[in-house]
Parts: structure tokens; sequence; C-alpha cells
């Protein structure tokens, strides 16, 4: 892990606790201004503890400190889509129906465009030329992961619905975090062996 790394750790750390304020406010979660302060210092130290277990645990298996990488990158992109979806469903009222669905797309695109960035030159280090194809590539990857992540979001908020006894603003975000572990896991292999996969063979 190198001085850069342990940088955009505490980089990402920070912005994921401020990214999860909307999140908070949209759920009424009693965290007190204290509480809302130490948000990004907390993520900041568990992001950076993440990262130096990841590096530590990659020297039996190299391929771990990659997904470590990209599991900090993918809270970062979770967390602002989070934020965005909470943030328009706070400042309208809405958290059902086409207006949620237009929200999770929204937002999911946001993070996307973040996702490319970060995982292009950070997690898979491929900050030489572009290679041919590799953004539409990285366009497809994330336009099936974009279909996987709303459609599940969708799925679970307005065919499910919210069981008795949940509000529709939470169950809204409990089907975002299950529509984010189904896209974060297809989102990875076709980075990594699609996308990217040419920038590796090169590195091997």
């Amino acid at each position: 892990m190198t001085k850069k790394d342990f940088i955009i750790g505490v980089i990402v750390g920070i912005l994921v606790g401020l990214l999860s304020l909307p999140t908070v406010l949209n759920l009424n979660l009693a965290m007190g201004i204290m509480g809302e302060i130490l948000i990004p210092f907390i993520l900041a130290v568990l992001t950076v503890v993440g990262l130096l277990t990841m590096s530590f645990l990659s020297k039996w298996l190299a391929v771990l400190w990659q997904i470590g990488k990209f599991i900090v990158i993918g809270g970062l992109n979770t967390f602002l889509d989070f934020g965005v979806l909470n943030f328009l469903m706070l400042s309208s009222g809405v958290a059902t129906g086409a207006g949620y669905s237009g929200f999770k797309g929204i937002s999911f695109i946001i993070a996307v465009v973040n996702s490319y960035f970060w995982n292009k030159y950070w997690v898979f280090e491929s900050a030489g030329e572009k290679k041919k194809g590799e953004f539409l590539k990285f366009f497809i990857i994330s336009a099936i992961g974009f279909g996987i992540n709303v459609g599940i979001a969708s799925f679970a908020v307005n065919f499910v619905g919210a069981p008795a006894g949940i509000a529709s603003n939470l169950w809204a975000n409990i089907g975002a975090a299950l529509a984010v572990v189904f896209s974060l896991i297809w989102n990875f292999l076709g980075y990594k062996f699609l996308v990217f996969k040419g920038v590796q063979e090169e590195e091997a």
C-alpha cells in the first residue's frame, strides 16, 4: 500500500461520510450534530483499515488488493448513488412508483460516471492510452449493471412493496441495497475480465 493509496483511502472515506448525510436525514436517523460530524472521520478510518487489511492479505493472494480497492470505490459509488437518491426523495417527497424508478436511474447513472474514472485510473490502473473500445465495453457492462440495479430495486419497491410496519422510504433503501449487491458482483467481473483485461495481461 503506497502513500497515494493511503491518501485516496482517507479522501474516499470522508466523501462516503458526507454522502451518507442525505440518507441519514431522509430516514430520520437520530445521529445528532456530533454523530454527523464524526461519520466522515469514522468512515475514513474504516476505509484505510480495510485497505491495509486487503494489502496484507494480498501477499498470499494478489487479486485481493484489487478487490479491496474495488470494494472501496464500490462503497463510494454506493453512497453517491444512495446520497443522490435520498436527496431527490427528500426534496420531492416521492419514494414509490415511476418517480422512484426515475430517481434511481438518475442516481445510478451519476454513480457509474464516477465509477469509470476511479476504476480506470486507480482500481485497474489503466492510466495509459485508452484501449480500443474500452469505454464502449465499460458502458455496455455498466448498462447491464444499470438494468440489474434499477430492475431489482424497482421490483422490490413497486411489486413486492414494503412489508407491514416498514416505512416506504426505509424499504426504498433496502431495495436499493439489495440491488447494489448484485450489480457490484456483475460490474467487478465485467470490468476485470472484459473492460480492463488487456491492461492486466500486459502487466503479467
